[in-house]
């Protein structure tokens, strides 16, 4: 059973995101060693995902309540991060939703930049890693390999890595016909996560020397990591009022620039002012102020080019149906125990009869007719028990060759009680 154990920036705040990723000891193998059920384990953390992909040997119900264990244990001996800070921080997703969850996630859908090119390497260094670690499984092995080859589907056939740099380009395309020179203008940047990041780029290559940062929570990180120059809550209005840009790209639910901001700050001038902010990071009444020229998504979307609004839609058909093809495979191989053992009781079977009679007259012919006949009598049942699984009736299967021949394939877990803290489903959120 594949099961995902994911805490991303849909799901909890940078500052845990950052602890979580600060990790000295590798995680996979203290994931992998936290319960005898867990086969393996892969690790995928970056500055803004931390997410376990686990291979348990154990039922549906079980599979949750050791993967949550281990998880949470490995995560608490690593960063100090506990059980309590955890809570309603992560998701679980179990069966087909974690194929079709890393498969968005190595694509770039469920990126902070959507589209944004580095977390499909990412995705292949944690599979390297595990593999280094030894904590890999055939099946999960599976699951990463598809996953960079649904990644590379979806570049080579979609508009979305484009796509997940043009807001930030496209606002800066906008603005170019009325700036005579990149190079002279001031900028004011909010907020400090990737899409900061992304736009900072975006800006030196446009040519912009002069950039400041503001960050509304007070992170300095970004600020030193770039040598920007860090603009504090008191100098913000002042400084929103006297740079020829500002850019917002923040995080938080309320509105970070207000026209009263403006005033406060004594704009008298023109400037633009760019909001990459979803929710909105600036006050439409900002729009209103003389002066002024607002870029908000809505309108930078209204002049992206139609591949690149259409290149999300694309890339989750891609996803989706790769996700299917995969779990197609997997449950093929559910049979497969029940089918490896049927061959080898009845090739068994065959080897003792060709064992009597060796020494008989024409003892060769006969054992090739015979092996060619066993090969063409296998056949159909094992298609047709292929098939079954793959309409999620492998239990048939398991059951028709035990009473056929009283062969007991069938795999034996040790059955556990989900804890009450993890709901059926197969896929919801920590509470």
């Amino acid at each position: 059973m594949l099961l995902c154990v994911s805490a991303s920036h849909k799901t909890a705040p940078f500052e845990l995101l950052e602890r979580l990723s600060a990790h000295a000891a590798p995680l996979s193998p203290l994931i992998s060693g936290g319960e005898p059920e867990i086969a393996g384990a892969v690790v995928l953390s970056t500055c803004n995902r931390f997410e376990a992909y686990l291979d348990v040997d154990l039922p549906a119900g079980a599979s949750r309540s050791a993967a949550l264990t281990a998880t949470r244990d490995a995560l608490e001996r690593a960063t100090g991060v506990g059980r309590d800070e955890l809570s309603g921080a992560y998701e679980v997703k179990q069966g087909v939703k974690v194929a079709e969850h890393l498969f968005s996630v190595a694509s770039g859908l469920e990126s902070v930049v959507v589209g944004e090119g580095e977390i499909g390497g990412q995705v292949r260094r944690a599979l390297d890693e595990a593999r280094a670690h030894g904590t890999t499984t055939s099946e999960l092995e599976r699951l990463f390999q598809r996953a960079t080859e649904t990644q590379k589907s979806v570049k080579n056939t979609t508009a979305l890595g484009r796509a997940g740099r043009s807001l930030v380009r496209l606002a800066l395309d906008l603005a170019d016909s009325r700036i005579a020179d990149w190079s002279e203008i001031d900028v004011l940047l909010v907020g400090t996560g990737a899409y900061a990041a992304a736009t900072l780029a975006a800006l030196r290559d446009h040519g912009v020397r002069s950039v400041t940062v503001h960050s509304p929570s007070g992170r300095t990180q970004f600020a030193h990591k770039h040598g920007l120059r860090q603009v504090t809550g008191d100098e913000f209005a002042h400084a929103a009022a006297r740079v020829d840009m500002v850019i917002t790209c923040s995080s938080g639910e309320e509105p970070v620039l207000t026209a009263d901001i403006l005033r406060r700050g004594g704009f008298d001038g023109s400037a633009f002012v760019i909001d990459l902010g979803l929710p909105r990071n600036v006050d439409p009444d900002v729009g209103g102020v003389h002066g002024i020229t607002l870029l908000d998504l809505e309108t930078i979307r209204l002049h992206a080019p139609l591949e690149e609004l259409q290149a999300t839609d694309a890339a989750r058909e891609i996803v989706q149906d790769a996700a299917a093809k995969f779990a197609q495979v997997g449950r093929q191989q559910t049979a497969q125990p029940a089918v490896v053992a049927l061959r080898k009781h009845v090739f068994g079977v065959l080897e003792s009869e060709i064992a009597r009679g060796r020494n008989r007259e024409g003892a060769e012919q006969i054992e090739q007719a015979l092996r060619h006949f066993t090969g063409m009598l296998l056949h159909t049942p094992t298609v047709r028990a292929q098939e079954a699984a793959v309409d999620g009736r492998a239990d048939e299967v398991f059951d028709a060759i035990e009473t056929l021949f009283g062969i007991d394939a069938r795999p034996h877990f040790v059955a556990a009680e989900p804890p009450a803290e993890c709901p059926a489903s197969a896929d919801y959120r920590a509470s």
